[in-house]
């Protein structure tokens, strides 16, 4: 594995590899940081060091911090190297959302350097069910499988949903309302900006003052963020998301700086994008619904997925699970719209017009 070194100029930014390791320059006293995901289609994590001390006192804050792996942490630790400190150089996580390729790295580097942990509130519900050891991976989404229709779905995720490490979380050290205004360095200022869907609690941290929107996974640049993967969803996720997205048109545009991918859309371009999209599996849904299927795995197979728009026998386990459980949130959107109406049968959910 080569150490990496300071780039000062993305090579993702002219169709470079955006996954590979380095320490990349995305703006003024803010670098990127690629971490690497194991066995994951998203391949690895972007996470941002911004500048938060002086010369005389060099620190940094980091935006979400990786998946606890040692290979991720030896990539951080000769990142935050080559910046001219090392792990213990970093004051404080600012995390997007709970996920594990967001914030356990965050809390190994806590356990041994003491940095501060800092996540929006409304992710405590989850970050206390997944700290718990009696927690079983995927619980929740067994049932929404077998609500969906998919009832062999969940028996087969039952069964591989072996892997949960309730040690690799811990409660943070803060929780963010919405609006929170953090100083970071020499004059910059993020604001802490509610935007559930992906899961309940996710925020962004904007960075006004220089045009920048540190996005977590709530916008992705060529990719649609998964909706209410998480172990307690919002009772409509879709909805949160659509409404968290539609906020975001309401600010000020800024340079998108993703988790999972490369950096440089601008966010008003690409929430247009993401509404468009959603709109379009609405009709789509609604569409599978007039032809006769009545359940959100039924309408599942009838649509496309990926940008390859394959079909959903031909997608692995987990997207599997994913594909159904979005169709799902997509259905009681248009049931809440008055386009469907839901009735629930021996724990099926089916939907027909209203």
């Amino acid at each position: 594995m080569v150490a990496p070194t300071v780039t000062q100029e993305d090579p993702s930014l002219s169709g470079g590899d955006w996954t590979a390791p380095g320490v990349y320059r995305c703006a003024p006293d803010v670098y990127r940081i690629p971490l690497p995901l194991p066995s994951d289609g998203l391949r690895a994590v972007n996470v941002y060091a911004i500048a938060d001390g002086s010369a005389d006192d060099p620190g940094w804050t980091l935006v979400d911090a990786g998946w606890a792996l040692q290979e991720s942490r030896e990539l951080l630790a000769d990142a935050m190297a080559a910046l001219g400190v090392g792990l213990a150089g970093i004051r404080r996580f600012l995390v997007t959302h709970s996920h594990r390729d967001h914030y356990t790295q965050a809390v190994t580097v806590r356990r041994e350097f003491g940095a501060e942990i800092l996540i929006g509130a409304g992710e405590e519900p989850n970050l206390a069910l997944v700290s718990d050891p009696e927690y079983v991976s995927h619980s929740y989404d067994l049932s929404r499988l077998q609500r969906a229709g998919a009832a062999h779905i969940a028996s087969t995720v039952a069964d591989w949903s072996v892997d949960h490490d309730s040690g690799q979380w811990e409660m943070p050290d803060g929780w963010l309302a919405d609006g929170t205004r953090l100083g970071v360095g020499s004059g910059r200022t993020l604001e802490v900006v509610e935007t559930p869907g992906h899961t309940r609690g996710h925020v962004v941290y904007a960075d006004d003052g220089n045009g920048l929107l540190f996005a977590g996974d709530h916008v992705l640049p060529t990719i649609t963020p998964s909706i209410g993967f998480e172990p307690l969803p919002l009772e409509s996720p879709l909805a949160a998301f659509l409404t968290s997205l539609r906020l975001l048109l309401e600010r000020p545009d800024a340079e998108l700086l993703p988790a999972h991918g490369v950096v440089g859309r601008r966010v008003h371009e690409r929430v247009d994008e993401l509404l468009a999209h959603h709109g379009e599996r609405l009709d789509a849904s609604l569409a599978a619904v007039r032809e006769g299927r009545h359940t959100a795995f039924e309408v599942a197979g009838a649509l496309g997925w990926t940008r390859r728009l394959r079909r959903l026998d031909e997608l692995d386990l987990q997207n599997t699970m994913l594909a159904v459980n979005e169709t799902l949130a997509h259905l009681d959107v248009l049931v809440e719209r008055g386009a469907l109406t839901r009735t629930d049968v021996d724990g099926i959910t089916r939907y027909d017009l209203s």
